[in-house]
């Protein structure tokens, strides 16, 4: 999304309000972009930014061809400041960096753009600091705080900004441009089923890795079903050896759960909301046999807390190892 034009077909609200904030020359001092993933919310920060430096913006729109936009759009312009995670979180040190940027005068303009992405990953005494910046805000700074889950961020600091909810993405809407943009119907529905954000579908269906991934998760489901006593032995030899590093590891619990999801809606002949595997899939059919309803449901609960725990830092193969004998149980 490049232009206000294209942000107002997915989120009509949130354009509407920015845009006629920039109309009137009434731009918040601090945003807090709340949605989930693939909901526009970086797009959004860019296009913000670009409006405050562009040279020959058109009403809110930015032309996207001066020197401004263009360094805006690749990250190198020297009054917008990005700050993302270290690790898992947003520490006090980046914070202090970021306050002593702006304790200079702008290199091209006297103003200044900071951007927090997953601002809810902001540690107590980062989150703190930031709270000291907003309360004293210049006329010529302005914040954008971008989080999928709001509910984490202090009320001191959400009291503070002007709060934008970004609506989810409709499914099906989603699904069907991937088809037309060359997508087969099969991929589409699983990519649906695990990303609102266009590229991150395409890099995904592109992605060998990711490839071997669902072909794993599907050697593993019929593991469970025909050789249970072999679970650990592939749990170590396959999956702690491809899903590496953090974010693969989250991925491989998604598909898990999407594959054991859809063993649930075989089980009670809802084959159209499956997403995982086709309806005459031999894995999916023995499955459907070795476990019961009843079953199927509390491994459903088993594999969230699994991502649960491994977003709490516990050990990932220790998470997994617990996960599988909860499901061996």
């Amino acid at each position: 999304m490049k232009t206000w034009s294209e942000v107002a077909e997915v989120q009509p609200l949130a354009s509407k309000i920015i845009t006629n904030s920039i109309k009137k020359d009434r731009i918040s001092h601090a945003y807090l972009l709340q949605g989930g993933r693939g909901t526009g919310k970086e797009a959004i920060a860019l296009l913000l930014a670009k409006d405050l430096f562009c040279e020959y913006k058109a009403a809110a729109e930015p032309c996207n061809a001066c020197n401004a936009c263009k360094r805006i759009t690749s990250g190198n312009h020297p009054d917008v400041h990005w700050i993302e995670p270290e690790g898992q979180s947003i520490k006090i040190e980046q914070i202090k960096n970021l306050q002593k940027e702006f304790t200079y005068s702008g290199l091209e303009s006297n103003k200044k753009v900071y951007v927090i992405k997953a601002a809810d990953t902001l540690t107590s005494n980062a989150a703190n600091r930031i709270l000291k910046f907003l309360e004293e805000p210049s006329k010529q700074t302005t914040a954008i705080m971008l989080t999928e889950n709001s509910q984490w961020i202090i009320p001191t600091i959400r009291s503070r900004c002007q709060v934008i909810d970004l609506q989810p993405l409709n499914p099906i809407s989603f699904e069907n441009r991937l088809v037309e943009e060359g997508m087969t119907k099969a991929n589409a529905v699983l990519m649906r089923a695990l990303t609102n954000n266009l590229d991150d579908a395409f890099a995904m269906n592109d992605d060998e890795w990711f490839a071997s991934a669902r072909k794993l998760m599907v050697q593993l489901v019929g593991v469970f079903s025909n050789n249970p006593e072999d679970v650990f032995l592939f749990i170590h030899n396959h999956w702690v050896t491809h899903f590496k590093e953090r974010k693969e590891q989250e991925q491989g619990l998604d598909l898990l759960l999407l594959a054991f999801k859809d063993i649930l809606y075989y089980h009670i002949g809802n084959e159209d909301s499956m997403v995982f595997f086709a309806a005459n899939d031999e894995v999916l059919e023995k499955a459907a046999m070795s476990f019961s309803q009843e079953k199927l449901v509390t491994v459903l609960n088993e594999i969230l807390q699994a991502k649960r725990n491994l977003k709490q830092n516990v050990h990932p193969t220790l998470v997994i190892e617990q996960l599988t004998l909860q499901i061996q149980r």
